[in-house]
């Protein structure tokens, strides 16, 4: 217990699934976490099972609204050591059928959340000093920018984006001192409301639903682990990656 004791995180993304599992393990780990989604109903609903946590309404393709959700986590908690990169969604159909408003929606709420996300905590996050790992940063990407998946030309094309950025930004806080670390994990699948969905609507037998026929979903919590250890001083050493998240899926 208390591996994140007293670090300040915001989760985006954290009125359910793999957001929502995030937030509930950091705060039992000892963290103070800030709930951010468009979903506010949800939302506030999760954030009222949590001690403590603050839930902002916030679409993560506004700049303004992330400058208001970095002020209010430093009114509220006086500090920002850990953000989570979870916002995402998508839409099935491939590269002939996919329309270019969905697939500018994909790419503006996964890769410009993540790059408005980084860029407006960088300045006020905690840098640390020679004893302390410092910040963290936890892009959520997914093994759909690893491997091809007809049905989510956008969807897998934003969340390799996310890698790529992730790579650049860590380089950039090497480059600048800050003890901020910055990392991307790549979920396959877990029972999430999005998996969920890719299930009601794509055929049993469609490319990218082959994990889940042949070994099953794991939960979200199993991914909620994996951003405690990169939260955590524990991984002090790690920085500039990704970490795949997929029970054997991409090998």
């Amino acid at each position: 217990m208390g591996r994140v004791a007293g670090k300040v995180a915001i989760i985006t993304g954290g009125a359910s699934g793999l957001g929502a599992a995030d937030a509930r393990l950091l705060a039992a780990e000892g963290a103070k976490v800030v709930l951010t989604d468009v979903q506010a109903g949800l939302g506030r609903e999760v954030a009222s099972t949590i001690p403590d946590a603050l839930f902002l309404e916030h679409d993560v393709r506004d700049e303004g609204q992330w400058r208001h959700v970095v002020a209010q986590t430093i009114e509220r908690f006086g500090k920002l050591d850990v953000l989570v990169n979870n916002a995402g969604l998508v839409r099935f159909a491939d590269v002939e059928a996919c329309g270019l408003d969905d697939f500018r929606l994909q790419m503006q709420v996964m890769v410009e959340g993540c790059f408005l996300g980084c860029k407006s905590a960088l300045p006020h996050m905690t840098k640390g000093g020679a004893k302390s790992s410092g910040g963290s940063i936890v892009n959520v990407a997914s093994v759909a920018a690893l491997k091809g998946i007809s049905a989510i030309p956008a969807y897998s094309a934003a969340k390799a984006g996310i890698i790529a950025l992730t790579r650049s930004v860590a380089v950039h806080c090497q480059e600048q001192g800050y003890r901020i670390r910055v990392n991307a994990i790549a979920p396959g699948a877990h029972d999430t409301p999005m998996t969920r969905q890719a299930l009601e609507q794509l055929p049993g037998d469609a490319a990218g639903l082959d994990q889940v026929n042949a070994h099953g979903q794991g939960r979200p919590e199993d991914v909620a682990n994996l951003v405690l250890f990169l939260a955590s001083e524990e991984s002090r050493q790690i920085t500039g990656t990704h970490i795949v998240i997929d029970n054997g899926e991409t090998v």
